[in-house]
């Protein structure tokens, strides 16, 4: 009897649930996107001051349910020691936010190296990608004809998957429509 009800709680009240890898280098703005969508889709959910998030050092958790799906995002931290151990988490992932700075120009051949890195995986192969291009509020950031000239190499690695780039700013909430892959 006990299976039966246990069955049956199962299948009114679970949830599907998807995890989603939030990648990029450190100061790219991951933990910002992740606290601006639990903000938003979180009723109840107070959210940090976004002024003081400082750099991830591990992985951030947020988890969002829309109907009867849970998305939970997993915000893995940035720097260059810790990119080592992404792929540690890519079988468990059903989807990648990939964030790039787009006011970092300096820093963006390596952003580039650790999403080619990322995309050649092949625990990886088929996931969904979305590449985050943000800190577009900012007057001096590069466009995405920029950033798609910089990343176009990578391209022919993406395979047979979807992929969408988003021009954006986790700060300010600003969003807009620009295919990169």
């Amino acid at each position: 009897m006990y299976t039966l009800l246990s069955g049956l709680y199962k299948y009114m009240f679970q949830r599907d649930e998807y995890c989603v890898l939030i990648l990029g280098l450190d100061n790219a703005g991951k933990t910002t996107f992740l606290e601006q969508t639990k903000t938003r889709f979180n009723k109840n959910y107070k959210g940090m001051s976004l002024s003081k998030i400082t750099t991830t050092v591990g992985l951030n958790i947020g988890t969002i349910d829309v109907g009867k799906t849970r998305l939970m995002f997993w915000d893995l931290g940035g720097q260059e020691e810790l990119q080592s151990l992404w792929d540690k988490y890519y079988a468990e992932s059903h989807g990648v936010i990939y964030v790039i700075d787009s006011t970092d120009e300096e820093r963006l051949s390596e952003s580039k190296r650790a999403f080619e890195k990322m995309i050649t995986s092949e625990a990886l192969e088929g996931v969904p990608i979305l590449v985050l291009a943000n800190k577009q509020d900012v007057e001096t950031c590069l466009s995405i004809p920029d950033i798609k000239t910089a990343f176009s190499d990578c391209i022919n690695k993406i395979g047979k998957r979807d992929c969408l780039t988003q021009a954006c700013s986790a700060l300010t909430g600003l969003r807009t429509r620009n295919p990169l892959c």
